[in-house]
C-alpha cells in the first residue's frame, strides 16, 4: 500500500531561540509576555482587522528580490520591511481561523497550545507593525522576534495532530481535512517568510560582527539567496533521499531496491530545497516499501527528470488568497508584491519528476482517499501510548538541509507533498495500476537563470 510507509527523523534547528514563555487569558484580549518580557494585548477586533486584510502575494521571485547575500544595508532593511508587512494578516487568520473551530476543539489542551502560540507571535510584531524598520538596531531586535516565531511553531503539526486525534469524536474528517490543508499550507508561507528574512540576515553580517560567534549552520553556499538554491539540481535530492530510504529499507527488510535516474538529470533551476526534499523522500519511500512488500525488489524505481522550457513571468501570476490556496490574477494588473517592490520578472521554469514502481499499484478502495488526513489508523491504546517524542518528529520546514519526517501511520506523506508542490504553482499526480504498480508525476514550479 502506497501509503503505509511512515518514518522518524530529527530535525536540525537553523535558529537559535528559546521556548515561548507563559500566557494567560482575560475575556475581551489575550495578555502573556512577548519576547521582551513585557505585556501585551491583542484585542478581537483588531485580530479580525487584521484577519479581513487583503493577503499579499508571495512568489519565488520576491523572496529573491532582495539579491544575493551580503545584503547592502538598505537592501537588508527593505527585505526585513517586506518581512513584516506580510506576516501579521497571516497570522491572524489562523487564529481567525482556529477561532472559528467548535469551542470543544479549541478546549483541548493541544489546540489551545497553538491558539496562544499564534497569538504569542502576533503580539511579538504587533509593536513593529506601525513603523518602518529604519536603523540595523532594530532589524536585529526584528530578527530575534522572527527567531522566536520560528521556534514557537515548530511543533505546530505534530501537536495540531494530537489534538484532532484526542477531538475526533467531535468533528467529521472532512472538515479536519479541510482545515488542516489549509492551515498547513498558510504555515508554509509564514515560516518560509520569516526563515527567508534570518537566512538573509545571518549570511549578510559583517565577518566581524556577531555572526563569527553563531553556528556555520547560517553560512550558505554562494549559490543560496536565504533558503532558496538558485542552481538546485533535483536529481541530487533525488539521490540523497535515495540512500537514505535505502537504508531504511535495508534495515526493516534487508533488502534495498535500484533506482534508476532518466531524462535530464542535470537539469536545473531555483527552488527550496527542503520542500522537495520532504516531497521526494515521501515518494520514495512509498514507492520502495510497494516494491520490496510486493516481492518485486529486483525491478528498478524508474526516475524521469523533465525540464519544460523556460518562460517570462509576464503570463497571468498565480496568487494567494485569504484561505492559502491559488488563483490566477488578472493578467493586466500586477500583484501588491509586485507593485510594493518593483522586482524584474525573471523566467519561470517547470521542471516534472515522474517516479515508477512495480509494487503492485494502490488497493481501488484507498485510491480515493489518499489526499485525505487519515485520523482513523490509531487505536485508543495507540493514541495513548504516542509519546511526545515520536510527534516532535514532524516539522516541515527546518531549513536549508534540515530532515523532515511524518507522523507514522496519520497519513500526513502525501497531502503534505502535495501541499508542498502546489504552493508555488506545482502539482502531483498519482496514476496507478492495480496489480502492476504507480506512476507519480510531480511538477515544481521554480525560477529559470538568475543573473
Amino acid at each position: 500500500m502506497m501509503l503505509a510507509a511512515r518514518r522518524n527523523l530529527g530535525t536540525r534547528r537553523l535558529f537559535p531561540t528559546s521556548q515561548p514563555p507563559s500566557r494567560c487569558i482575560s475575556s475581551t484580549a489575550t495578555r502573556y509576555y512577548n519576547w521582551t518580557g513585557h505585556t501585551t494585548n491583542v484585542a478581537r477586533d483588531e485580530v479580525a482587522h487584521l484577519a479581513a486584510t487583503p493577503r499579499r502575494s508571495l512568489t519565488l521571485a520576491d523572496l529573491l528580490h532582495h539579491g544575493r547575500p551580503p545584503l547592502s544595508k538598505d537592501a537588508l532593511l527593505a527585505s526585513a520591511n517586506f518581512t513584516l508587512s506580510l506576516l501579521p494578516a497571516r497570522l491572524a487568520s489562523r487564529i481567525q481561523a482556529l477561532r472559528n473551530l467548535p469551542f470543544i476543539i479549541v478546549s483541548n489542551p493541544h489546540m489551545s497550545k497553538i491558539y496562544h502560540n499564534y497569538l504569542h507571535s502576533l503580539s511579538s510584531l504587533l509593536p513593529y507593525q506601525q513603523r518602518k524598520i529604519t536603523t540595523f538596531e532594530e532589524e536585529k531586535q526584528f530578527v530575534n522576534v522572527l527567531a522566536d516565531l520560528v521556534q514557537t511553531h515548530t511543533n505546530t503539526i505534530p501537536v495540531l495532530a494530537r489534538g484532532f486525534l484526542e477531538s475526533r469524536k467531535y468533528i467529521n474528517p472532512e472538515d479536519v481535512t479541510r482545515f488542516l490543508d489549509t492551515h498547513l499550507r498558510a504555515r508554509i508561507g509564514t515560516r518560509l517568510i520569516a526563515e527567508q528574512h534570518l537566512a538573509l540576515h545571518y549570511t549578510s553580517q559583517p565577518v566581524s560582527d556577531e555572526v563569527t560567534e553563531k553556528s556555520d549552520d547560517h553560512f550558505s553556499p554562494s549559490n543560496y539567496i536565504g533558503v532558496i538554491d538558485t542552481a538546485l539540481q533535483p536529481a541530487r535530492i533525488i539521490r540523497s533521499c535515495e540512500d537514505f530510504v535505502s537504508e531504511i529499507c535495508e534495515l526493516k527488510y534487508g533488502v534495498r531496491p535500484r533506482l534508476e535516474i532518466g531524462g535530464e538529470p542535470d537539469a536545473s533551476f531555483a527552488h527550496i530545497p527542503v520542500h522537495i526534499e520532504y516531497i521526494i523522500t515521501e515518494l520514495l519511500k512509498n514507492a520502495f516499501r510497494a516494491t520490496i512488500e510486493s516481492g518485486n525488489e529486483r525491478e528498478p524505481i524508474e526516475v524521469t527528470i523533465a525540464a519544460a522550457p523556460d518562460v517570462p513571468r509576464n503570463v497571468r501570476p498565480i496568487q494567494e488568497d485569504s484561505d492559502g490556496r491559488f488563483q490566477f490574477a488578472s493578467q493586466s494588473e500586477p500583484s501588491a508584491a509586485q507593485e510594493s517592490i518593483g522586482y524584474s520578472s525573471p523566467s519561470s521554469q517547470s521542471i516534472t519528476i515522474r517516479i515508477r514502481d512495480r509494487g503492485g499499484g494502490i488497493p481501488p478502495e484507498v485510491l480515493p482517499h489518499i489526499w485525505s488526513y487519515s485520523f482513523t489508523t490509531f487505536s485508543e491504546m495507540d493514541l495513548e501510548n504516542t509519546e511526545s517524542a515520536n510527534l516532535r518528529t514532524l516539522d516541515t520546514l527546518a531549513g536549508p538541509g534540515g530532515r523532515l519526517s511524518s507522523i507514522a501511520g496519520l497519513g500526513y506523506g502525501l497531502p503534505l507533498s502535495r501541499a508542498y508542490a502546489e504552493y508555488f504553482g506545482g502539482s502531483i499526480a498519482v496514476q496507478s495500476l492495480w496489480g502492476w504498480g504507480t506512476d507519480v508525476y510531480l511538477t515544481l514550479q521554480g525560477v529559470g537563470k538568475i543573473d
